[in-house]
């Protein structure tokens, strides 16, 4: 009885030593190809100007409350007003786009401020010529002098064909990330394999000579000239 008590010992310790020695071989064949995998994160830039251009612009007034429907009939003219000024400056119709009216109570939050209506409406202009938009949003005089209280709440810039860039520049990304790896691995003395993986990172579209990147992408509309950046994470084998 004892014997065989020392053989069931003998053979716990024994089951127990080669899952010992099998964990060990396991973690160090994993070191051994983690210790073999280089994680390197290659970019490409490329200088674009913007091809499209939205300018948004507002106009109002501000009535006595007991005299909105004038309040409308004065909006109405100064709509026909800006139509005018953009009509005669080649401006489509198709082109420009006029929100719904917005009406603010001005006693609404304070009971001691004149019983007036504030009136205002938002105009948008989308063109493909960029220098035609830029030079109308810098001389809209000609609405102002009829009366018009009008002024721009935004100029943003845009390049159309960003997406095709995209594709484009994931190549040359990687190509990058390749020429740094194969660096990195002659001063360690070993070669470069295969890919082993890569990640698209995030696109970066910003002013000329900008370092202002984001985690999450940025996409500067306030400069006609940009530069695109396109990131990719990679990591290969090494041998």
């Amino acid at each position: 009885m004892q014997q065989k008590q020392n053989y069931i010992y003998l053979g716990t310790i024994l089951g127990i030593s080669l899952i010992i020695t099998g964990s060990i071989f396991g973690y160090a064949l994993y070191k051994s190809r983690v210790s073999d995998t280089l994680s390197v994160t290659g970019s490409a830039k490329q200088k674009i100007t913007s091809d499209t251009a939205k300018w948004t612009a507002t106009f109002n007034r501000t009535v006595p409350q007991d005299s909105l429907k004038s309040g409308y009939s004065m909006m109405k003219a100064d709509e026909l007003v800006i139509m005018d000024f953009f009509k005669t400056n080649g401006v489509l119709e198709e082109n420009i786009n006029f929100l719904p009216i917005y009406l603010e109570d001005q006693s609404r939050y304070n009971p001691q401020a004149p019983k007036e209506y504030y009136l205002s409406r938002t105009v948008q202009v989308n063109l493909n010529d960029v220098k035609k938009i830029t030079d109308l949003a810098n001389n809209f005089q000609p609405i102002v002098d009829k009366g018009v209280t009008f002024s721009t709440q935004s100029l943003e810039y845009f390049y159309s064909k960003l997406p095709e860039l995209r594709v484009a520049l994931l190549s040359d990304a990687v190509k990058d990330a390749k020429t740094r790896a194969s660096k990195i691995a002659e001063g360690t003395g070993k070669s470069l394999g295969v890919i082993k993986s890569a990640s698209v990172g995030v696109v970066q579209v910003m002013p000329l000579n900008s370092v202002d990147v984001s985690d999450y992408g940025a996409y500067d509309t306030s400069s006609i000239e940009k530069e695109v950046m396109v990131t990719v994470k990679t990591a290969f084998r090494l041998r």
